[in-house]
């Protein structure tokens, strides 16, 4: 199934803050559900920002276990969501000339990264605020991913 070019939702007017919120969001759980609930308390459009299989494979050097299509479509019925929009690489800045949200937001776990300092920095000087919101640190795709046995993409869905 390939996935349709972005087409933005019509969006509240300004001064709206419309906010974006990127992951793979694979083995969706608990600690994406509450990034995605802070992100849309603290502004008036969210878009959750999706990593496709490709730019997950280049950032994290594994494929997702669950396709992108069925990410986004996990992402888009999620209530705090307003739009998604997929992430087809991992340049935040490419992202932000297509998508052109006023903050973004991540799990406070990126906090003193080279790249978040160094993105932090390139945000600011466009106008757009990067925010850190609590990470939910008792599960995660990895902690999913190492209890299921799955190592890296998708499982053989062939075997019996």
């Amino acid at each position: 199934m390939t996935v349709p070019p972005y087409v933005p939702k019509p969006r509240p007017p300004k001064p709206a803050v419309v906010g974006f919120a990127p992951g793979v969001f694979d083995l969706f759980h608990i600690g994406h559900l509450n990034l995605l609930r802070r992100s849309r308390l603290a502004c008036d459009f969210l878009i959750a920002g999706v990593l496709g299989d490709d730019a997950t494979l280049e950032q994290k050097g594994k494929r997702p276990v669950v396709p992108e299509e069925e990410r986004l479509e996990i992402v888009r019925a999620c209530r705090y969501v307003d739009d998604v929009y997929l992430e087809r690489t991992t340049d935040k800045l490419h992202t932000w000339e297509d998508v052109r949200f006023d903050v973004v937001y991540k799990g406070d776990d990126w906090i003193g990264s080279p790249r978040w300092e160094k993105l932090g920095r390139e945000f600011r000087e466009r106008g757009v605020d990067v925010v850190f919101l609590p990470y939910t640190s008792r599960t995660s795709s990895t902690l999913l991913r190492d209890a299921t046995g799955v190592r890296e993409g998708r499982p053989d869905r062939d075997r019996t």
